[in-house]
């Protein structure tokens, strides 16, 4: 069950949302998707329940979740921007360039290189955004044997060379 109340800024009462069976819609989607969508794919998904969604109301909503503190947008390198719903507490990422797989991780290390670039600085960091590009096992692994598989088509080959 999806529970959400949207924020009200007191001081602009012009900026109060509903939230529309829509947008429950979009943000239950992107809490029981387990991992990072891009505005297509949530577009994608959410057709599948609400044909009647248009991508632009998907770009709108993700605009308002971002404004209400609801969901973070993330820039995550080849991905581009990918959308998950906010939690307390830190987290980074991992982006796997072969699977396009997003593993999350948290670091003791990036919390005390904060403290110490915040102390040597005279600086107050309040977002970090952090995500590390390579290749996650599985994918790691067949890079291992597609290169073994080049490099012995390439041996063959040049043995045929030396025959000719």
């Amino acid at each position: 069950m999806l529970i959400v109340i949207m924020r009200i800024n007191r001081n602009n009462l012009s900026n109060i949302r509903p939230l529309t069976p829509q947008r429950s819609l979009l943000l239950s989607t992107i809490q029981e998707a387990g991992t990072h969508l891009d505005a297509k794919e949530l577009y994608r998904r959410a057709t599948e329940k609400d044909a009647r969604i248009s991508l632009a109301t998907v770009y709108r909503s993700l605009r308002l979740f971002k404004e209400q503190g609801l969901i973070e947008e993330r820039h995550l390198g080849q991905l581009g921007c990918c959308y998950e719903v906010k939690r307390l507490g830190e987290h980074q990422h991992l982006v796997c360039r072969g699977c396009r797989r997003v593993i999350e991780f948290e670091s003791p290390l990036i919390r005390k290189l904060v403290a110490e670039v915040q102390h040597k600085n005279d600086f107050c960091v309040t977002r970090i955004e952090l995500y590390l590009e390579g290749y996650c096992h599985k994918c790691k692994e067949e890079r291992k044997e597609e290169s073994y598989d080049i490099r012995v088509r390439r041996s063959e080959f040049r043995g045929r060379d030396s025959e000719i």
